[in-house]
Protein backbone atom coordinates (compact mmCIF):
# COMPACT_ATOMS: atom_id res chain seq x y z
CA UNK A 1 0.00 0.00 0.00
CA UNK A 2 1.56 3.46 -0.75
CA UNK A 3 1.63 6.24 1.58
CA UNK A 4 -0.75 8.53 -0.45
CA UNK A 5 -3.50 5.55 0.48
CA UNK A 6 -2.28 5.25 3.92
CA UNK A 7 -2.95 8.76 4.62
CA UNK A 8 -6.26 8.92 2.63
CA UNK A 9 -6.94 6.17 5.09
CA UNK A 10 -6.06 8.27 8.02
CA UNK A 11 -7.97 11.16 6.66
CA UNK A 12 -11.25 8.90 6.31
CA UNK A 13 -10.65 7.88 9.71
CA UNK A 14 -10.08 11.34 11.23
CA UNK A 15 -13.63 12.13 9.36
CA UNK A 16 -15.68 9.33 10.37
CA UNK A 17 -14.65 10.32 14.30
CA UNK A 18 -15.59 13.95 13.35
CA UNK A 19 -19.00 13.00 11.84
CA UNK A 20 -19.72 10.44 15.05
CA UNK A 21 -18.42 13.71 16.95
CA UNK A 22 -21.38 15.52 15.37
CA UNK A 23 -23.97 13.28 15.44
CA UNK A 24 -23.63 12.39 19.36
CA UNK A 25 -23.71 16.50 19.74
CA UNK A 26 -26.57 16.98 17.44
CA UNK A 27 -28.63 13.99 17.68
CA UNK A 28 -27.52 12.19 20.80
CA UNK A 29 -27.96 15.76 22.91
CA UNK A 30 -24.43 15.19 24.47
CA UNK A 31 -22.84 19.03 24.40
CA UNK A 32 -19.07 19.12 24.60
CA UNK A 33 -17.21 20.24 27.26
CA UNK A 34 -14.11 22.40 26.18
CA UNK A 35 -11.70 19.50 26.09
CA UNK A 36 -13.81 17.88 23.31
CA UNK A 37 -13.67 20.94 21.46
CA UNK A 38 -9.89 20.37 21.70
CA UNK A 39 -10.24 16.81 21.17
CA UNK A 40 -11.97 17.65 17.84
CA UNK A 41 -8.92 20.17 16.69
CA UNK A 42 -6.49 17.28 16.82
CA UNK A 43 -8.65 15.43 14.61
CA UNK A 44 -9.40 18.08 11.95
CA UNK A 45 -5.33 18.89 12.45
CA UNK A 46 -4.47 15.33 11.69
CA UNK A 47 -7.30 15.08 9.33
CA UNK A 48 -6.17 18.31 7.03
CA UNK A 49 -2.57 16.84 7.55
CA UNK A 50 -3.64 13.26 5.59
CA UNK A 51 -5.81 15.24 3.05
CA UNK A 52 -3.29 17.22 2.04
CA UNK A 53 -0.68 14.34 1.93
CA UNK A 54 -3.18 12.23 -0.07
CA UNK A 55 -3.33 15.42 -2.45
CA UNK A 56 0.46 15.71 -2.82
CA UNK A 57 1.12 12.56 -3.01
CA UNK A 58 4.85 12.77 -1.68
CA UNK A 59 8.50 11.15 -2.43
CA UNK A 60 10.52 10.18 0.47
CA UNK A 61 11.03 13.82 1.96
CA UNK A 62 7.52 14.89 1.99
CA UNK A 63 5.91 11.84 3.30
CA UNK A 64 7.87 12.00 6.31
CA UNK A 65 7.18 15.68 6.77
CA UNK A 66 3.59 14.61 6.72
CA UNK A 67 4.52 12.16 9.27
CA UNK A 68 6.17 14.42 11.53
CA UNK A 69 3.07 16.58 11.54
CA UNK A 70 0.75 13.93 11.92
CA UNK A 71 2.69 13.36 14.86
CA UNK A 72 2.49 16.58 15.90
CA UNK A 73 -1.53 17.42 15.46
CA UNK A 74 -2.59 13.47 17.18
CA UNK A 75 0.17 14.71 19.79
CA UNK A 76 -1.55 17.75 21.07
CA UNK A 77 -5.01 15.84 20.71
CA UNK A 78 -3.46 12.95 22.82
CA UNK A 79 -1.87 15.18 25.24
CA UNK A 80 -5.46 16.91 25.72
CA UNK A 81 -7.47 13.31 25.90
CA UNK A 82 -4.86 12.60 28.75
CA UNK A 83 -5.43 15.35 30.29
CA UNK A 84 -9.95 14.68 30.43
CA UNK A 85 -9.18 11.23 30.95
CA UNK A 86 -7.17 12.73 34.18
CA UNK A 87 -10.30 15.19 35.31
CA UNK A 88 -12.58 12.01 34.48
CA UNK A 89 -10.24 9.95 37.47
CA UNK A 90 -10.54 12.67 40.09
CA UNK A 91 -12.46 11.71 43.07
CA UNK A 92 -15.64 13.93 43.37
CA UNK A 93 -14.04 16.27 45.51
CA UNK A 94 -11.02 17.17 43.82
CA UNK A 95 -13.47 17.93 40.62
CA UNK A 96 -12.95 22.11 39.68
CA UNK A 97 -16.03 23.67 39.20
CA UNK A 98 -17.87 23.73 35.93
CA UNK A 99 -17.65 26.77 33.72
CA UNK A 100 -19.21 28.53 31.16
CA UNK A 101 -19.84 26.66 27.59
CA UNK A 102 -17.34 27.35 25.04
CA UNK A 103 -19.67 29.67 22.55
CA UNK A 104 -20.05 32.08 25.86
CA UNK A 105 -16.44 32.12 26.54
CA UNK A 106 -15.62 33.06 22.74
CA UNK A 107 -17.97 36.22 23.14
CA UNK A 108 -15.97 37.46 26.15
CA UNK A 109 -13.00 36.60 26.13
CA UNK A 110 -9.41 36.62 23.31
CA UNK A 111 -9.27 33.30 21.73
CA UNK A 112 -5.81 32.70 23.71
CA UNK A 113 -7.49 33.21 26.96
CA UNK A 114 -10.55 30.91 25.95
CA UNK A 115 -7.65 28.10 24.97
CA UNK A 116 -5.94 28.32 28.55
CA UNK A 117 -9.36 28.48 30.21
CA UNK A 118 -9.99 25.18 28.09
CA UNK A 119 -7.02 23.49 28.70
CA UNK A 120 -7.55 24.01 32.42
CA UNK A 121 -10.91 21.85 31.78
CA UNK A 122 -13.74 22.37 34.25
CA UNK A 123 -16.50 20.17 35.84
CA UNK A 124 -18.42 19.05 32.36
CA UNK A 125 -14.96 17.70 31.15
CA UNK A 126 -14.82 15.42 34.25
CA UNK A 127 -18.46 13.80 33.86
CA UNK A 128 -18.36 10.45 31.90
CA UNK A 129 -21.44 10.76 29.68
CA UNK A 130 -21.06 7.77 27.25
CA UNK A 131 -19.29 4.42 27.79
CA UNK A 132 -18.21 1.72 25.07
CA UNK A 133 -16.23 -1.43 25.87
CA UNK A 134 -15.53 0.34 29.08
CA UNK A 135 -13.77 3.29 27.97
CA UNK A 136 -15.27 6.90 28.05
CA UNK A 137 -15.28 9.47 24.91
CA UNK A 138 -11.61 10.18 25.90
CA UNK A 139 -10.26 7.45 26.23
CA UNK A 140 -11.73 5.95 22.47
CA UNK A 141 -10.32 9.64 21.57
CA UNK A 142 -6.79 8.53 22.77
CA UNK A 143 -6.58 4.92 21.19
CA UNK A 144 -7.20 6.65 17.51
CA UNK A 145 -4.53 9.58 18.58
CA UNK A 146 -2.50 6.67 19.39
CA UNK A 147 -3.04 4.77 16.04
CA UNK A 148 -2.42 8.19 14.19
CA UNK A 149 0.48 8.85 15.91
CA UNK A 150 1.61 5.31 14.34
CA UNK A 151 1.09 5.94 11.49
CA UNK A 152 3.18 8.95 11.38
CA UNK A 153 5.91 7.32 13.16
CA UNK A 154 5.53 4.46 10.30
CA UNK A 155 6.08 7.28 7.95
CA UNK A 156 8.93 8.98 9.37
CA UNK A 157 10.34 6.00 10.01
CA UNK A 158 10.01 3.96 6.69
CA UNK A 159 13.05 3.64 4.87
CA UNK A 160 12.81 4.79 1.27
CA UNK A 161 12.15 2.77 -2.16
CA UNK A 162 16.37 3.45 -2.50
CA UNK A 163 17.20 2.24 0.38
CA UNK A 164 14.80 -1.07 0.57
CA UNK A 165 16.87 -1.88 -3.62
CA UNK A 166 19.93 -1.69 -1.50
CA UNK A 167 18.51 -4.19 0.69
CA UNK A 168 17.55 -6.67 -1.94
Amino acid sequence: MTSRWVFGFVFLMCAALLGVAFYMEHVLGMKPCPLCWLQRFGFMGAGLVSFLAFLHGPAEVGRRVYGFLLILTAGAGLGVAGRQLWLQSLPADQVPACGPSVDYLLQVLPWLDVLKTALRGTGDCAEVVWRFLGLSIPGWTAVFFVAVILVGLVMVFRPGRSANKLQS
